[in-house]
Order: structure tokens, then sequence, then C-alpha cells
């Protein structure tokens, strides 16, 4: 891994992380095109900024970080602000958001408890992360054009499933790796 944090797939990543609030205001201000427009262009430069960083193996232990947690903002804040103008139920959003906080708090714990944490997204993380992309773009896309309702209602619920098994299976699998690591340490 690079030690330099001066990459470009560093700089896209905080390209991203910099569309949030754009995306989120455009949400509230109830302008879905310009939303989606931002949206497409942060998914883009998160496409890129990995393939760039493979490619040319300018990962980086920054990079390992700042993408998800970029990944984190940007979802976070387009659910809240969907969330705000009605778009999408509490217990959904309360849901997204509280794994997020779960998961965030483990890594910290781990780190605090156990030692070096190696951010590995599991499948169902990556499975996750897609469902929660597409719930929104779709609650967004609705503002503009209505949906069916039964079509969203059934994102939202496969949203929430997905949500709720991948922050289960981070709390099952992480707890098992730190008790392992704590006894070896004994």
């Amino acid at each position: 891994m690079s030690a330099s944090w001066f990459t470009l797939p560093n700089l896209l990543t905080l390209l991203r992380l910099a569309l949030a609030p754009f995306v989120a205001m455009a949400v509230l201000a109830h302008r879905p095109w310009i939303a989606l427009a931002l949206a497409a262009a942060a998914g883009a430069a998160d496409g890129l900024d990995g393939w760039i960083a493979r490619r040319w193996q300018q990962r980086s232990t920054l990079g390992a970080w700042l993408d998800p947690i970029a990944d984190k903002i940007l979802l976070a804040s387009t659910w809240a602000a969907l969330y705000l103008k009605g778009q999408a139920p509490g217990w959904l959003v309360a849901t997204i958001l509280g794994r997020d906080l779960v998961i965030v708090a483990g890594a910290l714990a781990y780190e605090g408890l156990v030692g070096r944490l190696t951010i590995a997204p599991s499948l169902l993380s990556k499975w996750t992360t897609a469902s929660q992309i597409v719930g929104a773009l779709a609650l967004i896309a609705a503002m503009g054009h209505p949906w069916p309702t039964a079509l969203l209602r059934f994102i939202e619920v496969v949203v929430f499933a997905l949500t709720v098994a991948s922050g289960v299976h981070y709390v099952l699998v992480w707890s098992a790796r730190a008790r392992r690591e704590l006894r070896k340490q004994r």
C-alpha cells in the first residue's frame, strides 16, 4: 500500500465526500434530476477511484479508510434528506444509520481492545451498499416522476432486510474474530 495520501484515488474519494452535501441539498430543494446527476458523478468517481487504485497500485491506508467513510456519508446524508422530504420511512433510515453506527463503534472498539483492524467489506455488505444506492436513487427518481407504490415498498423491504442481515453478520463475524485475537494475545 502507498504511504502517500496524495493519490488520484484519494482525491476522487474526497470529491465524493464534497458532493455528499450537494446531493442532500438537491433532494431537500426538490431537485431530483440535479440530485441524480450529482449522485451519478459520485458513483462514477467511486468506480474510477477503485479502478485506478487497483490498476496502478495506488492503494493506500488512507484510501482504505476514506472510501467506506465517503460511501457512508454520501448514503447517510442522502437517506436523511429523503426522510426529511417525506420520501423515505423513518424506520428504514433509522435502520441504515443504526447499522453504520454499529459498524463504526465496532471498528473503534476492535482497534482499542484488539489492535489493528484490516478493513475488508463482506460480499453481503457490498450487496447492502448496492441496495441502499439503488433504493436512494429510486426514491429520488420517484420525486421527479411517480413510481408504483408497491415497487417502492418492495425496494424499501429489500434494503431493510439486507441492512439488518449485514449488520448482524458484521457483529457476529467481528466479535468472533476479536475473541480469537484476544485469546492469542493472552
